[in-house]
């Protein structure tokens, strides 16, 4: 059968496998072809060594978890702010429905300097940036003022929405993507709960206040190691991923053995030789030179083309309808988990329940364990199903190919809001309500990754644009439950409201 097919021509789709290369295509020893190509600069960090690539993954990670602790911490104490700053649950809750919008259209600001000028400087900046609201929150008096440092700490870490999905790319190749991008999927919302367990010890043995502390010295301790050992990865192609050089016109380096008896993590991947004028070569840095906030490459944007790659990310709302439906299946799980973040202290805090912050913190635990079950499932079983999918059609790669795994997010989502919400309407056993929250949990993060994955599949030399839509989209629906879910549930009832 002809090779070249739709895979030159339409965008996401791409030839994974040299099917001519053996004659079972369902051999576990099929040749596995890189995608994106890696040029022959060793500064690319396609052709980083795995120990370079861990490190830098490791911190956009890091990254991702102190931001988390920042900007959940508050979610099991809910109950003892409110007493102390006389507040109400529906005050509290749109505040952060506040941070979660900001977090959003924040990245509108961040985003297109990240894509001229590289990841590192973003990265450090915001997390030194978010201190100050989280310092801020234990001194403050008021709705006004709740409000105020929950805006502040949204734009200030609304890079942890949409850049790390940029980095995954930027390290590693099409047929790793699912599993890194569905681990920062799990840390993000792991790190959401793991923050109020700790805080409800806190909470009960130091005050309410000690637990924004906490969260100011995690920060703190993360800004220093993020400025050591944080490295950047932004590098300009000149291609589009997809659209190399046919499986005819491939050099043998441009294939790599998948061999089983091969160890993968010290193993660098070859590197294809494309003309050096096409691709300037970049000394190698320093220490000192790579501790740098701004990287100027040649080939970057200029000033007027990143001022309108803020348009352009709304553009890319109207005109990309797989962008949309990506940020509206995130946004909508994203959601729901803003409903049951809001409502875990209020509904466990209280009658009949009258768990202490401790236990209420304690309860995250269900959610901890149940998402880090649906990363494995949503990275590596993703991984996995696209590659036999590709090897069936072929060697050609869909960027759909990901999405039979929603089937199982959907009955996960369902079933768990279910459970948590007419159980609490009707005082069935704590145990009950804890398991629906790690179901939900499961099919929460089982979405996120893959809608995250298949956005980065469909258009991935415009990731950094369309991740800010999705975030966009996300975090404004976010935004809208939890303006919203207080009111609903004293108008309707916990049954009525999670049906």
């Amino acid at each position: 059968m002809d090779q070249h097919i739709p895979h030159d021509d339409t965008p996401g789709t791409i030839l994974l496998y040299d099917a001519s290369s053996t004659g079972n295509r369902h051999t576990s020893n099929v040749d596995i072809i890189l995608q994106p190509k890696p040029s022959s600069d060793p500064e690319d960090p396609l052709n980083w060594a795995s120990k370079r690539k861990s490190l830098a993954i490791g911190m956009v990670y890091l990254y991702t978890f102190a931001i988390g602790i920042a900007t959940s911490v508050h979610a099991s104490i809910l109950t003892q702010i409110s007493e102390s700053q006389n507040l109400s649950f529906a005050q509290l809750n749109t505040g952060t429905g506040l941070m979660q919008l900001m977090q959003g259209w924040g990245c509108l600001l961040w985003q297109p300097f990240a894509m001229t000028y590289g990841r590192r400087g973003v990265y450090i900046t915001t997390v030194v940036l978010s201190i100050a609201p989280v310092i801020w929150t234990p001194f403050s008096f008021g709705a006004s003022q709740w409000y105020a440092h929950r805006i502040l700490l949204g734009i200030f870490c609304s890079p942890v929405e949409s850049l790390p999905e940029v980095s995954v790319p930027d390290i590693f190749f099409a047929h790793e993507r699912g599993r890194y991008m569905a681990l920062y999927t799990f840390i993000l919302f792991g790190s959401n709960f793991l923050a109020p367990f700790f805080s409800g010890f806190i909470a009960d043995g130091a005050g309410w206040r000690w637990v924004m502390y906490f969260a100011t010295i995690v920060l703190g301790a993360c800004s220093i190691v993020l400025f050591l050992f944080t490295e950047e990865t932004i590098f300009f192609r000149n291609t589009i991923e997809g659209m190399e050089p046919a499986l005819g016109d491939e050099k043998p380096t441009d294939i790599v053995k998948k061999d089983t008896t091969e160890d993968s993590d010290t193993r660098r991947p070859p590197i294809l030789d494309l003309p050096q004028e096409s691709i300037p070569m970049r000394q190698k840095r320093t220490f000192v030179q790579k501790l740098s906030l701004i990287t100027r490459l040649p080939g970057r944007p200029s000033r007027r083309q990143t001022l309108l790659k803020t348009w352009r990310s709304l553009k890319i709302i109207a005109l990309f309808p797989n962008i949309l439906w990506a940020g509206l299946l995130y946004g909508t799980n994203i959601a729901w988990y803003s409903v049951i973040n809001a409502t875990m202290s209020m509904i466990l805090g209280e009658a009949p329940y009258n768990f202490s912050p401790t236990l209420v913190g304690v309860a995250y635990l269900s959610p901890l364990v149940f998402g880090g079950v649906a990363a494995v499932w949503a990275g590596k079983f993703s991984d996995i199903l696209t590659m036999k999918l590709a090897r069936r059609n072929n060697g050609v790669r869909e960027p759909e190919h990901r999405l039979w795994g929603l089937a199982v997010s959907a009955v996960m989502s369902s079933g768990g809001l279910l459970t948590w919400g007419v159980g609490a309407s009707r005082d069935v056993h704590f145990m009950v309500l804890i398991v629906g929250i790690g179901i939900t949990t499961f099919g929460v993060v089982c979405a996120s990754a893959i809608s995250l994955s298949y956005a980065v599949d469909c258009f991935k030399e415009i990731a950094g644009e369309s991740f800010v839509a999705i975030i966009i989209i996300r975090n404004t629906l976010a935004f809208a439950f939890s303006y919203a879910i207080t009111p609903w549930i004293e108008a309707s009832g916990l049954q009525n409201c999670f049906i």
